[in-house]
């Protein structure tokens, strides 16, 4: 299979995004286009260390499940969750049922909370880890790494700051759907658009 395939609707995309429909959504919509929300970062990192050891697409067709639970992803509802509400998410068949995880999205909100309230937020941790510089355009899939040095800094960075299940692979892997990098392949009809708002939003966090 080719790495960029051209579509029924005549757009070339990367070939993992071409099928089937959910995919393709994720892959034009939403992958590689920049993210500054705290609320939308916090879901798709917990998100991110969900798919561990699965399939994204499994996750995302749990996620509006995800949502329900988890409240939104509001980092102070979330931060709130105590046992009751595992023990009650463990029996919630719409998600993924690992008790690892979901205390581990539970941390992630509590962090993501404490880094609000002393003035920071996840937009600037992470567009902060974004690299410096011209980076090739990747052409085949395998051009594209499982983690770098700047998600290996991220995640230690995370790490200390109370997160949980971001090791450096999932770390790339949340930055590659935030936007902070832009691993569409060349040829794919929605890499330019992503690139141009990528450095948009770097530029506003360039220090």
């Amino acid at each position: 299979m080719p790495d960029v395939i051209r579509g029924e609707d005549g757009l070339r995309r990367c070939s993992w995004g071409a099928a089937p429909p959910d995919y393709r959504a994720y892959h034009d919509d939403e992958w590689g286009r920049p993210v500054t929300d705290g609320v939308r970062i916090l879901e798709k990192v917990s998100l991110e260390g969900f798919q561990s050891g699965l399939s994204w697409l499994t996750i995302l067709r749990k996620r509006d499940a995800f949502r329900r639970a988890f409240a939104g992803f509001d980092p102070a509802k979330v931060a709130r969750f105590d046992e009751s509400d595992v023990q009650h998410l463990l029996a919630d068949a719409g998600i993924v049922r690992h008790r690892g995880k979901i205390e581990a999205t539970i941390a992630n909100a509590r962090a993501a909370l404490e880094i609000q309230r002393g003035g920071g937020s996840l937009a600037e941790i992470f567009w902060s880890h974004a690299p410096r510089g011209r980076r090739a355009t990747p052409k085949h899939l395998t051009d594209i790494p499982a983690s770098t040095p700047e998600s290996t800094a991220l995640s230690k960075g995370l790490r200390r700051l109370g997160f949980r299940f971001v090791g450096p692979t999932t770390a790339y892997a949340a930055m590659q759907s935030l936007g902070v990098v832009n691993d569409h392949l060349a040829g794919c009809a929605v890499r330019a658009a992503c690139e141009e708002h990528r450095l948009a939003v770097f530029a506003g966090y360039v220090r």
